[in-house]
């Protein structure tokens, strides 16, 4: 099977982000027939190849992405030498997302496309800050007036089995840094003390798992604490700031405004400065619209199964697909061990993504 030789090919790169260690030359040349285009900054790079096959129709794209996470300790195999073993593929980057990315160019080489241009877009910095990954690629395709219609991003989204989920959105990323300032001294006095743990202590309680929102498409916009602290490790000096960190996966109903509005109103009369950054926006499709209904006409077709339509998770590059108004879902092989010693694939499931995969370009 070729997907399975190319998907092999690719887990031998050690492309840990932002390096692609030679995959995206790889990959222009086992489709030399598209055109291509490298997006080179900031030492991430990023490949768009695209074809023209009609005058009419509608420009169809694939999204992914080269780069993966660190192998880390632990593992049974070199994870950038892949082994096969009772059905599976061990390797760093299996089913985040070399599999994915293996099946939408093997089906773009050799499927036949009725519409006007399909195009695959790849970079080199999805697992990182992805600032000068799949964003500066579509702004290069928008400033030549060449953005895609529709895209599919193939992230692993199956959970239990293949061709169980589609995720047609995802939360958006709310970070922030809230400082609350006090004035240090002798824990024998203090009365002589403005100490920002006691002052905040009765606040965190309200402010920890608060629910902004609750709607039918998304898990609850929540505000989550990740770090706290302040002083000197010491037991016998009060601390003269109490720094806290927290994130909030917002849904498009809570904005930035909404998280400083509540953090203005708990806080009134503290000493404090809020930084409050939105790393990535929320997006949903319509459930209705052609790329999900036709991508789970394909699935029934070569796996007999309807997939549940959900937006959960983290983020992904899909987020700016949706920025630049290209109409975008998810699909790939399962994520049970994504960024896992040991990461594997069923090479079944990498052969049906390819087959749903080519039936969707040929069908669209």
């Amino acid at each position: 099977m070729y997907v399975e030789k190319l998907f092999l090919e690719l887990l031998k790169f050690r492309s840990i982000t932002p390096k692609d260690d030679g995959a995206l030359n790889y990959i222009a040349l086992e489709l030399s027939d598209f055109e291509a285009i490298f997006i080179d900054k900031e030492n991430v790079k990023n490949l768009i190849l695209t074809k023209k096959f009609n005058e009419n129709g509608e420009h169809l794209a694939f999204g992914g992405h080269v780069d993966v996470v660190p192998a880390g300790q632990g593992w049974d195999s070199e994870p950038f030498k892949p082994v096969k073993k009772d059905g599976f593929i061990y390797a760093r980057g299996a089913q985040d997302m070399k599999s994915g990315l293996a099946a939408f160019l093997a089906a773009a080489k050799e499927a036949k496309f009725q519409g006007s241009r399909l195009s695959l877009i790849i970079t080199s910095d999805e697992e990182g800050e992805a600032r000068y990954g799949t964003l500066e690629a579509l702004k290069y395709l928008a400033e030549k007036q060449m953005l895609p219609d529709y895209a599919i991003v193939a992230e692993p989204t199956c959970v239990h089995e293949f061709a169980d989920t589609i995720k047609i959105g995802r939360r958006g990323s709310i970070n922030a840094t809230l400082k609350i300032k006090g004035k240090q001294g002798h824990v024998a006095y203090p009365e002589k003390c403005i100490n920002p743990i006691h002052d905040f202590a009765p606040i965190l309680s309200q402010l920890a798992g608060y629910e902004f929102d609750h709607c039918a498409d998304f898990s609850p916009s929540k505000l989550i604490f990740t770090d706290i602290r302040g002083g000197m490790q010491v037991c016998n000096v009060t601390p003269n700031e109490l720094t806290l960190m927290f994130n909030v996966r917002n849904s498009p109903q809570t904005k930035l405004q909404d998280v400083q509005d509540l953090v203005e109103k708990l806080c009134k009369g503290l000493d404090y400065e809020l930084e409050l950054r939105q790393s990535s926006k929320p997006f949903l499709t319509d459930k209705n619209s052609k790329i999900v209904q036709k991508l789970m006409q394909s699935i029934a077709k070569i796996t007999s199964k309807t997939p549940e339509l959900n937006t959960k998770g983290g983020t992904s590059d899909a987020r700016f697909f949706a920025e630049f108004g290209v109409s975008v879902a998810e699909f790939g092989v399962c994520n049970d061990t994504i960024h896992a010693v040991n990461e594997r694939v069923s090479l079944d499931e990498v052969q049906g993504l390819y087959e749903v995969f080519k039936d969707f370009i040929e069908n669209f």
